[in-house]
């Protein structure tokens, strides 16, 4: 048969159970107590390493428009720049050495040329006569006519057109042998039509003297000259030269 709790426990309001709860209580007010006391102490330690020392500036006090001064210039200065003085070096002052008497020269012997000789050297003057007897003075400058390389670019307006083509003599030994061959000729065109160089462009790939043939004509071809801003100029033109036999035509 179970037994009733206050049985169990001595009867209600047993001497145990108030020794225990008296303990208990104050182990609660304690640590209530000490857990106030190290979060306020946390608290003032915090404070102590965060604070910022407080500087208290005497207010300036401004009683007229006087007391307030000229206003800040918005002119942009230029940096200052420190610049050291130079510094002075003593001049070096060499011992004169003795020379012979036999090398000093004279006042007399030395000549200072004039003005007039001064400028006949720079510039001298030409025979007034040649001029008296009503013949104009030419001087005569050298004209290079400037001539391109074969592959540098010309800009024309107009091309150069071939007016008159040499028919090249075909090679003796080609045309016993019945051979056929095309050449491409590169020719050089001056401004007066005529052709300055002659060079193979492309080679026939043959020995039979095609080449040689084409490059002897094109010396006799003539031209109309490439015109560039109204004036003749100078360029390269490629053209073909066929060697064909008459019994294939």
């Amino acid at each position: 048969m179970a037994k009733p709790l206050n049985a169990m426990y001595g009867g209600y309001g047993a001497y145990e159970l108030k020794v225990k709860y008296q303990k208990n209580l104050f182990l609660g007010i304690v640590f209530c107590a000490a857990l106030v006391a190290v979060t306020v102490g946390a608290a003032y330690l915090y404070r102590a390493l965060t604070a910022v020392e407080t500087v208290y500036v005497q207010p300036t006090i401004i009683k007229t428009i006087a007391d307030l001064g000229p206003p800040p210039t918005v002119a942009k200065k230029p940096p200052r720049m420190d610049i050291s003085a130079p510094k002075r070096v003593a001049p070096k002052v060499g011992i004169p050495k003795p020379v012979a008497d036999d090398e000093i020269l004279d006042d007399e012997e030395v000549v200072i040329a004039s003005r007039e000789e001064l400028a006949e050297i720079v510039a001298p003057q030409m025979d007034p006569s040649a001029a008296s007897d009503g013949q104009d003075i030419v001087v005569a400058i050298p004209d290079e006519e400037y001539l391109p390389a074969p592959d540098e670019f010309v800009p024309v307006e107009i091309p150069a057109e071939m007016i008159y083509e040499e028919i090249p003599e075909y090679p003796r030994q080609a045309r016993a042998a019945g051979m056929e061959a095309v050449v491409w000729i590169q020719a050089l065109v001056d401004k007066d039509g005529n052709v300055r160089k002659a060079q193979v462009q492309k080679s026939s790939g043959s020995r039979g003297g095609f080449d040689e043939a084409a490059v002897a004509a094109a010396y006799k071809c003539k031209y109309k000259p490439a015109i560039q801003n109204g004036r003749p100029v100078p360029v390269w033109v490629s053209y073909m030269v066929e060697f064909e036999l008459e019994s294939s035509r």
